[in-house]
């Protein structure tokens, strides 16, 4: 069993630099990885926005199995490990790649790009779904006319095009929960979690270091995402404890190193917990459900 292979950037001819928009037919055909058994994992290097118009789109995002159908947006983050399932090219839609750094850094910072969310499809309320297709169509719109302006020009519309979208997905009308999880506090928590779940498990570690009490992050936390800062850097371990299991050889105790536990008994203990299973019978199990 080796690693997932990592997608980079697609360069292709006619297109610009660092976002390009696909028809999600053909998206599954170049980054699907077709295997015997349908479609294998693949880690994309980029962010993917797909929107299905009509369908079905069957798929898993991080061991997550979901079926996406028509009218729902899903957003994989680079790094995230993203599956299509048998049944991926029935669906029709589109899907917008792209590379954080086309966007500037009060556009980065508008839309939460170092999130990681949505681990499920989004359906929009109907006041909000429409400005954002026509966002979307804009955007496509505009990548079929490259060569109508001078190419400066064209990226900077795309770049900006792009920017509404990711805005318009991320601060739907009446969300309490997208407003909240934009705060300070949660924002530094969430990064130090993701730059540091492989050294410290602790909410009072990362308390420390940031300069908020546990209180303050155990609060931003919960009005962000529903639950606790604990909860937060528990998932994250689980998540990449998942990924590592599923997708690489490494024995428990080589991942229970990797991710910060004192000792292999501790991670057992911790991962049973949390999924009523071993790690090497989640592995097992896993293994012959894909098969």
């Amino acid at each position: 069993m080796g690693s997932v292979p990592e997608v980079p950037f697609p360069d292709t001819p006619g297109s610009l630099p660092g976002v390009e928009v696909l028809g999600l037919s053909r998206l599954v055909t170049r980054i699907g990885r077709r295997t015997d058994g349908g479609y294998g994992p693949v880690r994309p290097a980029f962010h993917l926005v797909i929107s299905v118009r009509a369908g079905l789109l069957p798929c898993s995002v991080d061991s997550t199995e979901c079926v996406a159908p028509g009218g729902s947006w899903l957003w994989v983050r680079p790094g995230q490990v993203l599956r299509f399932r048998s049944g991926a090219l029935d669906a029709e839609g589109a899907a917008v790649l792209f590379q954080a750094n086309v966007l500037g850094p009060d556009a980065v910072a508008a839309v939460g790009l170092d999130q990681r969310a949505w681990r499920l499809p989004v359906t929009l309320p109907p006041p909000a779904d429409a400005p954002v297709r026509q966002t979307l169509a804009m955007l496509e719109t505009e990548q079929r006319r490259l060569g109508s302006l001078p190419v400066d020009v064209h990226a900077g519309i795309m770049r900006h095009l792009l920017a509404v979208l990711l805005m318009r997905l991320t601060h739907l009308p009446d969300d309490p929960r997208a407003r909240a999880a934009g705060s300070e506090a949660f924002h530094c928590f969430h990064q130090a979690v993701e730059n540091g779940f492989t050294r410290s498990h602790r909410v009072a570690d990362y308390a420390r270091c940031l300069g908020y009490s546990v209180r303050t992050l155990s609060r931003a936390t919960r009005a962000a995402v529903g639950h606790g800062a604990k909860r937060l850097i528990d998932d994250r371990v689980l998540l990449e404890a998942k990924r590592m299991l599923l997708h690489t050889a490494l024995p428990a105790s080589r991942i229970a190193e990797r991710l910060g536990f004192p000792h292999a008994t501790a991670f057992t203990r911790f991962f049973r917990e949390r999924t009523g299973r071993t790690p090497t019978a989640f592995r097992l199990h896993a293994n012959r459900t894909q098969d």
